[in-house]
């Protein structure tokens, strides 16, 4: 559904007329040039877009991406249009669930639709900020696909800094003297690092649309319906997103790291416990193997007369078996 629809003329907002021909229409025919409509849409249906699409002149395909979603972050040209693709990210600090959304951004001559599916999307605040910011907001669709993508990207930063805050307590928890990890920690620790990979899906692919609208390396052509102007200001999202990777990177390995540290852990410590069973069982079959040779049923069998056989061979059961536990005692087995 369109959730809101406004003409901008010199940052401020107008409202524009309900038939979308005629809202462009008005900001194609302002004098200055810094009029421009702004249309939202939350998961809009087939026919709801077809109606935007016919009246902006929107590429087929790209309207074919808007409407099916699940799609990379990316950045596409086409003839009348921009098409971007973002994925903003939520994270539900109860359950430690990282979830992303899709928004994407058709940029025109005079236009921007915005199209979201999901939650997490800053798109409300982002339109009152820039309506609160008139300066800002008169640099026209420019200036709303840089607040968008900021915005989307400030917010990795802070889900990068919650995830961080739970490698911490469940490397704590995997290196405790006390516990050493519990027995769902294994678990625990793959479901972390799934969250890793959903919130790499969202921040990976966007390295190279930003590296575009920066205009850095090889990208040093302006991107089209992108003032050139603004390359500094997608250099400074850019630099953030690069922030993100890397604390993303930093953050698959060290819960990689930890995984294998849990798994060595749980080695050493059957390692440990099979030592205490081999103990326990030699020092077992010492009694057992004294006691079976005096249970067999012989009439000449050494000291089978002898009145102090008895309680010498208790003793000397007793004696091998403090010997033994001395000995895997001092080796560590017990």
């Amino acid at each position: 559904m369109i959730v809101d629809c406004a003409v901008y003329r010199g940052g401020r907002r107008t409202e524009g007329p309900a038939d979308l021909s005629e809202a462009l229409g008005q900001a194609r025919a302002a004098e200055a040039g810094d009029a421009f409509v702004w249309i939202g849409l939350y998961e809009p249906t087939q026919t709801e877009f077809d109606r935007v699409s016919h009246e902006f002149g929107l590429h087929p395909l790209a309207v074919e991406d808007a409407l099916n979603a699940h799609q990379r972050p990316k950045l596409e040209v086409y003839d009348d249009s921009l098409f971007v693709v973002l994925k903003p990210v939520l994270y539900e600090p109860h359950s430690d669930v990282v979830s992303s959304g899709e928004l994407m951004l058709f940029l025109g001559d005079s236009f921007v639709v915005t199209v979201r599916h999901g939650e997490g999307a800053p798109l409300a605040a982002v339109r009152r900020r820039l309506e609160a910011e008139p300066e800002v907001l008169r640099h026209g669709p420019t200036a709303v696909l840089y607040s968008v993508a900021d915005a989307v990207v400030d917010h990795y930063l802070d889900v990068a800094g919650e995830l961080q805050t739970d490698l911490e307590e469940l490397e704590a928890e995997v290196f405790s003297p006390v516990s050493g990890g519990s027995r769902d920690t294994a678990s625990r620790i793959y479901a972390f690092k799934r969250q890793i990979v959903e919130f790499r899906r969202a921040t990976g692919p966007l390295a190279l649309p930003m590296a575009r609208l920066a205009g850095v390396g090889p990208f040093g052509v302006a991107v089209p319906f992108v003032d050139g102007e603004a390359q500094p200001f997608f250099r400074d999202v850019s630099d953030h997103l690069t922030r993100v990777n890397e604390s993303v990177d930093g953050l698959d390995r060290l819960v990689s790291d930890i995984l294998s540290a849990h798994l060595a852990q749980m080695s050493v410590r059957q390692n440990d416990d099979m030592r205490k069973i081999s103990a326990w069982a030699a020092m077992a079959a010492v009694p057992t193997m004294i006691a079976g040779v005096y249970g067999m049923n012989f009439d000449h069998m050494p000291e089978l007369h002898w009145v102090a056989a008895y309680p010498a061979v208790i003793v000397l059961m007793a004696l091998l078996e403090l010997g033994l536990f001395r000995l895997f005692k001092r080796r560590g087995w017990l």
